[in-house]
């Protein structure tokens, strides 16, 4: 059985107004202030946590205000903002905008209370009209407009976006090394993810497909003696020494959101074989064999390195193990049922 997420450390890293973007061990650093990636990642996470606590409940009220704040009246976001509360960078649609309508679409669909649903819902949709040049952006934002559509069939900005995200994400590459830029580089397994729920959500089989043999190749990449081996923090590609590191937790969180919709999608076993070793990673199934989640607080450390781990637990790691070890608990129950 795997750990229970525990939210202890994710709790003491937010504040009303939001979550702490780094820590220094396991305090939160507020000079950092706060950034909407992080709470975006973390109002994914609390939403979809089955019979959440009072606790849990909380942090999805804040991280959902956070974002809600965070978008102007274009539906385009801002991502950095100090302790005053204060935004202090331009609203964007880079991969903060992305994960924001990720994080709205899980929220619309997973939460138990009508009114945040109604609240992510509504965001969702302003946000859905804009598009971003940049392919992981385009890649987040798809999978929250396929949320979307889960709860709102026929959604007409949900479609739209979707194939927009299509025609950017689905372009023929090289099958040699079937990637759209020249190095690996990080969140990698959200492309594929996309083009699942691409696939899925449009009907496409031929973009589904390419999805799955996306993630299968992905991980194979990824993949050494039966344990993650994950792309480094500075990118790889053929003819990079392996292992490499320092590697990041995110990578993890990645693969295992993938490898879970792959699942959905097919029924197929391996996809759980593989969405098991991303837990194992944190559990010390790994190229330094250390233990990167702590079981007792919640908290995830910051990253992998030849010699151990990055002692610091900041927001992004703490948010990767907690969703990889959600997304592994509700791959027991499948395997059960």
């Amino acid at each position: 059985m795997y750990p229970e997420p525990v939210f202890d450390h994710l709790a003491h890293l937010s504040t009303p107004i939001g979550l702490f973007e780094h820590a220094l061990l396991t305090e939160p650093r507020p000079e950092h202030g706060y950034c909407l990636d992080d709470v975006a990642r973390g109002l994914v996470v609390t939403s979809r946590q089955l019979r959440p606590s009072p606790q849990v409940d909380a942090l999805t009220a804040t991280y959902l205000r956070f974002t809600l704040f965070a978008q102007d009246g274009l539906g385009r976001f801002h991502n950095r903002r100090d302790l005053s509360g204060r935004w202090t960078d331009t609203a964007t649609v880079e991969d903060h905008w992305g994960r924001a309508l990720w994080a709205l679409g899980t929220a619309a669909g997973a939460t138990r209370d009508p009114r945040v649903r109604r609240a992510a819902l509504d965001a969702a949709v302003v946000g859905m009209h804009q598009r971003s040049p940049w392919w992981h952006a385009m890649a987040y934002a798809a999978l929250g407009a396929a949320e979307v559509l889960e709860v709102a069939p026929g959604n007409r900005a949900a479609l739209a976006l979707l194939a927009d995200a299509r025609t950017l994400l689905a372009e023929p590459a090289d099958p040699a090394w079937p990637w759209p830029d020249a190095r690996l580089s990080y969140a990698n397994a959200v492309l594929p993810e996309a083009l699942i729920a691409l696939g899925t959500a449009l009907g496409d089989d031929r973009t589904l497909r390419a999805g799955l043999d996306l993630l299968h190749w992905l991980v194979a990449q990824e993949t050494h003696d039966d344990h993650l081996s994950l792309t480094p923090a500075g990118g790889w590609q053929d003819g990079d020494e392996r292992p490499g590191f320092d590697q990041q937790p995110i990578e993890v969180a990645a693969l295992a959101e993938a490898c879970w919709r792959a699942f959905r999608a097919t029924r197929q076993e391996i996809w759980l074989t593989y969405l098991d070793r991303c837990v194992g990673w944190f559990l010390g199934a790994n190229d330094s064999e250390a233990t990167l989640y702590d079981e007792v607080s919640g908290g995830g450390y910051d990253g992998l390195h030849s010699d151990g781990v990055n002692q610091n637990q900041g927001a992004e790691s703490t948010l990767a193990a907690l969703s990889t070890l959600q997304l592994g608990r509700l791959a027991l129950v499948q395997a059960v049922a």
